[in-house]
């Protein structure tokens, strides 16, 4: 139960971490453009309008795919109750590889917004 419990734990990070920093960027981007925090990509960081709108609409696709994986995890993990060790790590590892699915796929349509209102040097369209 005590594996079980650790593998719950961590997998719930990512949703958790995507609920958490969706609603933050939602709200607020770093003031500062920076190479250490933030959603950060060449287009991104062109100027402060670029950053502020990219944190935005990334930050509403973390909080709904967060809010989404968060109560599906959930019931996967409490449906493994009482499985092997192993079962428990695989199925807990499965569960965190399609949770990277729309933590790292967010990038993809916020470049094509990102691009769809700015032009390549950063200007509103």
């Amino acid at each position: 139960m005590g594996f079980w419990i650790f593998v719950l734990i961590m997998d719930l990070l990512i949703p958790c971490v995507m609920i958490g920093f969706g609603k933050y960027f939602m709200k607020k981007a770093p003031n500062e453009i920076n190479a250490m925090f933030g959603y950060r990509t060449s287009m991104s960081m062109k100027n402060k309008e670029t950053w502020d709108f990219a944190h935005q609409y990334c930050g509403k696709i973390w909080y709904i795919c967060g809010l989404i994986t968060l109560p599906i995890t959930i019931i996967l993990m409490f449906s493994i109750i009482g499985k092997s060790t192993d079962y428990v790590g695989t199925v807990g590892t499965i569960i965190v590889f399609v949770q990277l699915v729309p933590f790292i796929g967010c990038i993809f349509p916020t470049e094509l917004a990102l691009r769809k209102k700015f032009d390549k040097n950063g200007k509103r369209r």
